[in-house]
């Protein structure tokens, strides 16, 4: 069985995946920028292991011996489901594999942004550190004692509240449904959560419902002066709204590890903020996230060879 890995692996995840795969399985990584190696080596594949590079229709109509996309990861959004469903070829997730990396990234994030580390390491590199305007120090905070709103209660926030009650924050989440034995307080709106959280934190799928969720309006709902942290979808997000609000200081600062448009170019506007703290969509990004989707890789071919049901199939 033939599986494409279209990503530019890192030498350590190749080492992983050459030493975890067994001998019926031939992994082949390609450069995803490399279009030309990425059409040849499916012409044969069986198995394509997706990770951001949009699996277009094109792309699948171009590998007839195709019965399987992997996502390694979560978010299905950038694969043509529906394409892949008419020639069928199966679509599988990897729900929980990446939980863990996120949930510290994002408690980064919130803390960067609370600090203002990002703005903070640039001044000390370049010598004025000391020589900040006094009134930098009016802007930075503690979690302790602040409200924590997470929209949408999976796995990630989950993690993350013990953490976050741990270090003196308050936290509540707006989900469908509530949890059961939570430390975390339920509420029954957007709205609500919005008007008490100081910090705010994206945990949902981008969805037609869910594109643009906060636009200009949910941000003059938000307590002057809260954080934002996106780790989910970068299209959750009206960025201009968002600029607008960092700019006037109806919101104090940003933690994003995605955007709307990805890669995110140097012109994107939020990247000109001093109060906004970037990553590169790398949240979910650590060795130990690698080694647990090898596993389910290992696994969903398997029982794609053996004709057994894939493990969390779309």
């Amino acid at each position: 069985m033939k599986a494409v890995l279209q990503y530019r692996a890192s030498s350590g995840f190749r080492e992983q995946l050459r030493q975890c795969a067994p001998e019926w399985l031939s992994v082949v990584v390609v450069d995803e920028n490399d279009d030309g190696a990425v059409r040849r080596e499916l012409e044969d594949a069986d198995v394509l292991l997706h990770v951001l590079t949009p699996v277009t229709a094109a792309m699948l109509n171009a590998a007839p011996r195709l019965k399987l996309v992997q996502k390694i990861g979560v978010g299905t959004n950038t694969i043509d489901v529906d394409a892949a469903k008419s020639l069928g070829i199966a679509v599988a997730k990897m729900p929980g594999t990446n939980s863990q990396a996120v949930a510290e990234h994002t408690l980064a994030l919130m803390l960067a942004a609370l600090r203002r580390v990002a703005y903070l390491d640039s001044a000390c590199r370049l010598g004025t550190g000391w020589n900040l305007p006094p009134d930098t120090f009016d802007t930075v905070g503690e979690l302790s004692g602040r409200t924590v709103g997470f929209v949408g209660y999976g796995a990630i926030p989950r993690r993350l509240t013990a953490a976050l009650v741990a270090l003196g924050a308050h936290v509540i989440y707006y989900a469908r449904n509530a949890a059961q034995e939570s430390a975390a307080r339920w509420v029954a709106s957007l709205q609500a959560l919005l008007e008490q959280a100081d910090i705010v934190s994206l945990h949902i799928p981008h969805t037609p419902d869910t594109h643009g969720l906060l636009d200009a309006s949910a941000f003059r709902s938000m307590r002057r002066g809260a954080v934002l942290i996106n780790t989910a979808r970068g299209e959750l997000i009206d960025e201009r709204a968002l600029f607008d609000a960092l700019q006037s200081g109806a919101v104090s600062a940003a933690g994003l590890d995605v955007f709307a448009t990805e890669p995110a170019s140097a012109d994107n506007p939020l990247l000109s903020l001093p109060n906004v703290v970037a990553t590169p969509h790398v949240a979910w990004l650590t060795p130990q996230t690698l080694e647990r989707s090898i596993s389910v890789i290992v696994e969903n071919c398997r029982r794609l060879r053996d004709g057994a049901p894939l493990l969390n199939r779309v």
